[in-house]
């Protein structure tokens, strides 16, 4: 799909539904508001389509799609990008929203971080746990190879293909990227603090055997210090359990520490927060405390919440049908499948069947 980017100008935009975040749930919220007949415009801080399941983790395989036996995560965002085409959502990437007001008429101003404006009925919030940034390592020095030896995510592994790379971590991030480059780099260090691990068991237990079987190597202990030669990062300090500090050779260093999340804006508007989640009053149409406002994906919270990406789609699902009063407050929305509607057919631009 050849991404719509909006030509932006002083005027402010008229619009029906807002999103907020592009990731693969904002995506679909596009696509359920479009069978309603509402047109989208998508907000996203990223220059690119795909939120952080692109930015963090676009080879990293899914599984838990509906009927997609696995798929990586830029597989699952062209897919959703191929599905949307026949609503032409315009994109507006590269901005945040700074500033969300309610006017008399019932209706929001919205804008952003670029001087985009907005006049919306609705507002959808898509924006995964807002805005992350990855935890950093807290080493003197360390700062000055951020993005040539060090690393807080993989954009291109095959970058790391004949190196020696050391991996700190003991989540799914850094048991995933760890067992992805065992075979592919010179070498793989994972390095962490403690012999017990966040990641998946199936993950831990694949390590461990790469380990016996020398394919790559399990260090406990944690950096301390760093050597440089010729202006490269030439090894660092591990300090182990046993209180000695040993030196490790490398090229790269991988860190997966976690995300810290941060809300940003949104939290400046009035939404309710719960553990920096925002807060819907109900399941039947996620909208948050100010009407009009929707929250789905791993931006919200209710009893029972899993934060899965197939729960997202069903959030969207539900909150276009909610919104629908908003921006049709006079038509009765009927129900309908896409199966055997010639209605949905006719917007989706594909041929009603004939069964015999």
């Amino acid at each position: 799909m050849e991404t719509k980017l909006a030509n932006e100008s002083l005027a402010p935009i008229i619009a029906d539904a807002v999103i907020v975040g592009a990731g693969p749930v904002g995506l679909f919220q596009v696509f359920e508001l479009g069978l309603l007949e509402i047109k989208a415009h998508v907000i996203d801080s990223l220059p690119m389509v795909g939120g952080q399941c692109v930015e963090l983790y676009p080879d990293k395989p899914i599984y838990d799609i509906p009927a997609v036996p696995v798929c990586t995560g830029q597989e699952l965002v062209d897919n959703l990008l191929k599905q949307i085409e026949p609503f032409s959502p315009t994109f507006h990437l590269g901005q945040e929203v700074t500033l969300v007001a309610r006017r008399e008429d019932g209706r929001f101003d919205l804008e952003t971080s670029t001087g985009t404006r907005f006049i919306t009925k609705t507002i959808f919030i898509a924006a995964g746990v807002g805005s992350f940034q990855p935890r950093t390592l807290k080493v003197d020095g360390i700062e000055a190879f951020d993005g040539s030896q060090l690393f807080y995510r993989v954009k291109d592994p095959l970058r790391f293909h004949g190196r020696n790379i050391v991996i700190c971590g003991g989540g799914d991030s850094a048991l995933d990227w760890a067992l992805d480059l065992v075979g592919k780099a010179e070498s793989v260090v994972l390095l962490h603090r403690r012999d017990d691990f966040r990641a998946a068991p199936a993950s831990v237990t694949k390590m461990r055997d790469l380990c016996e079987q020398l394919e790559m190597q399990l260090i406990i202990g944690q950096i301390t210090g760093i050597e440089t030669k010729d202006d490269l990062l030439s090894e660092i300090k591990v300090t182990g359990q046993d209180g000695v500090t040993r030196r490790l050779p490398l090229d790269d260093l991988l860190v997966f520490y976690g995300l810290s999340p941060k809300l940003g804006p949104i939290a400046d508007w009035s939404l309710e927060i719960e553990r920096k989640q925002l807060k819907v009053m109900n399941t039947e149409k996620f909208e948050t405390n100010i009407p009009g406002i929707f929250a789905v994906g791993d931006i919200n919270t209710y009893p029972g919440k899993k934060k899965l990406i197939l729960s997202g789609f069903h959030e969207a699902a539900l909150a276009a049908f909610g919104a629908a009063p908003y921006i049709f407050p006079d038509k009765k929305i009927h129900m309908q499948y896409t199966t055997t509607s010639p209605k949905l057919h006719k917007i989706l631009g594909v041929e009603t069947p004939v069964f015999d």
